[in-house]
């Protein structure tokens, strides 16, 4: 490549990048996936629009893949350890079990109606059947829904790509008559399982190197973050194992880990999830040919439908009776398997291996995951709505980000009050953070105030926090509890729990304190809030009131004698 391809070679992918990122601004002010106008900026740049020619298909699966996996750890970075380690078997069993079962019923659909034979719809089912990282991530995290639900999901499309790979390279590679089911089984039991194993052995090590480690540059943490995740996924492919899970897991675990940096870390790694998002569909977009979309529009409705329809909700139905989740959390499951890159780069591994038909099944596949997707992701804020999960502006939990002050052992907690937010309107001393947390600054309307006890907190306001690292959890409950049952959240019940407590009865009476000696450590199925200290502010105003309360008391008396 000379000098002048490569100033061009960076002129057009900066063009298409800036133009993703638009893209991606556009498809949230409307309330679509952006993986949608991704693909479209990929399908308009193409051969049948502007002209750029891409039709390796080995290369699309290898860079697919290595993209995929940067998602995962950036998915598995993004996602809180508390809201998935509960939810560990029944996303385990919606993984494996839930998978098979979408595979048959969605193959059976495709051979019944469309006339395929059976190892064809197999591989058909198999690439449909997992869930989009990537799509359930950016859509879900918009919604306030409950956290077991989110978390649910989340760990489902986490956890699926890998048992639908093998099966994709399965029914891809198999010459001549598929393997057994025993062989089947025992060949995806290794790869998940060794696959887990060193995700979370690599990240068990990333996180202890980083934690005794001084590197040089604050830079350098979210690089050998995210480079841990990707070593995790590398060893793992070198392993015969599933990279994918390793990948995810590892992210998982340092995601989970107390690491320097936080959320420098955390905001480099959505920078390259985003990053790795953009190119995968843009280059999913060049791979296809749009003259030939139309005639997979047809096939495409019929295995979407089985696949929404059929197989989505009897394999979740099947796999979560055991755990008693409730219909209506099942019914929004169900709607929520929405599909994205990971089945159109699948369907890369089968036109590699020169299956027959494979360029047939990308066409379908490639249109299924757009017209699904335009019908999933929209409605999906409407259907929780109806099935009673969330409200027309429900409270969403303030936001907390951390950034180390590492002279003074303490962190800077920055707080938005959201709209809804019971933040507004409570002064700055009704607060009673934990002491010696202070709240140094507020931004207001672009410009900064120092606040003083009595200054009211307003929707949109952005809050400094200084804290250390002993009382930040304390301050992050304080303030969620009071987000979402105001001033009086402690003596209502409510203690600032990740997940969000059951509101109690209007008549209940508010339950006293428990004695010291009778608090129990933190539950596993519900964590005990931190008791908050006693604190000064306020006694003033109240010694003030009484004193009133009694004078006035004193002079009735008087006029009454």
């Amino acid at each position: 490549m000379t000098l002048s391809e490569l100033y061009l070679a960076l002129l057009v992918g900066g063009t298409v990048l800036l133009a993703s990122i638009a893209a991606a601004r556009a498809a949230h002010r409307v309330g679509l996936p952006s993986l949608l106008l991704f693909l479209g900026v990929g399908v308009v740049a193409g051969e049948d629009g502007i002209g750029l020619r891409f039709d390796d298909a080995q290369l699309a699966q290898a860079l697919g893949t290595a993209a995929l996996a940067v998602i995962l750890v950036e998915g598995g970075l993004t996602t809180r350890w508390s809201d998935v380690r509960r939810l560990l078997a029944p996303a385990g069993v919606l993984a494996t079990v839930g998978v098979a079962v979408s595979v048959v019923v969605t193959a059976a659909g495709a051979h019944w109606l469309l006339g395929m034979d059976w190892r064809t719809a197999l591989l058909l089912g198999a690439i449909v059947s997992s869930t989009d990282a990537a799509a359930v991530f950016a859509v879900l995290r918009a919604l306030p829904l409950p956290q077991r639900l989110t978390g649910l999901v989340e760990a489902e499309s986490g956890f699926n790509d890998a048992p639908t790979i093998i099966l994709v390279l399965v029914f891809s590679t198999a010459t001549a008559d598929l393997p057994g089911p025993a062989a089947l089984v025992g060949g995806l039991l290794y790869q998940l399982a060794v696959g887990g194993v060193i995700g979370v052995l690599v990240g068990r090590l990333g996180a202890a190197a980083l934690r005794h480690i001084a590197l040089p540059a604050t830079g350098l943490y979210p690089l050998a973050t995210v480079g841990f995740g990707v070593v995790a996924f590398a060893a793992a492919g070198a392993a015969n194992a599933s990279g994918i899970i390793a990948a995810y897991l590892c992210g998982l675990v340092l995601g989970a880990a107390k690491l320097p940096h936080r959320a420098a870390t955390r905001s480099f790694a959505e920078g390259v999830g985003w990053l790795a998002q953009i190119g995968l569909f843009v280059m999913l977009g060049l791979l296809v040919d749009p003259s030939d979309l139309p005639s997979a529009i047809l096939p495409a409705l019929a295995v979407g439908l089985v696949l929404l329809l059929a197989a989505r909700p009897v394999s979740v139905l099947l796999c979560l009776l055991p755990f008693r989740v409730p219909w209506r959390q099942q019914a929004f499951i169900s709607w929520a398997g929405l599909r994205g890159a990971v089945p159109v780069v699948l369907t890369t591994f089968p036109v590699v291996a020169g299956v027959a038909d494979a360029r047939k099944i990308l066409d379908i596949v490639f249109v299924l995951v757009v017209l699904f997707t335009l019908v999933q992701g929209p409605t999906l804020p409407a259907l929780a709505r109806w099935l009673g999960l969330t409200r027309p502006g429900a409270l969403r939990d303030v936001q907390v980000e951390t950034a180390p002050l590492d002279v003074l052992d303490a962190d800077l907690l920055t707080v938005t009050v959201p709209p809804g937010s019971r933040l507004h309107g409570v002064a700055v001393f009704e607060l009673r953070l934990p002491p010696p947390v202070v709240l140094t600054l507020i931004v207001r309307d672009g410009t900064t105030l120092v606040p003083d006890r009595d200054t009211a907190l307003r929707v949109g306001d952005e809050l400094l926090l200084i804290t250390t690292p002993g009382t930040r959890e304390a301050a992050e409950r304080r303030l969620r509890a009071i987000g979402r049952r105001g001033r009086l959240a402690r003596w209502l019940g409510e203690h600032g729990s990740p997940e969000p407590e059951p509101e109690p009865h209007p008549d209940a009476q508010p339950a006293p304190d428990p004695a010291p000696s009778a608090r129990q450590p933190v539950s596993v199925r519900r964590p005990v809030s931190v008791r908050e200290p006693p604190s000064d502010r306020g006694r003033p105003a109240r010694r003030q009131r009484q004193r009133s309360a009694l004078e006035q008391s004193e002079r009735a008396a008087a006029r009454a004698e």
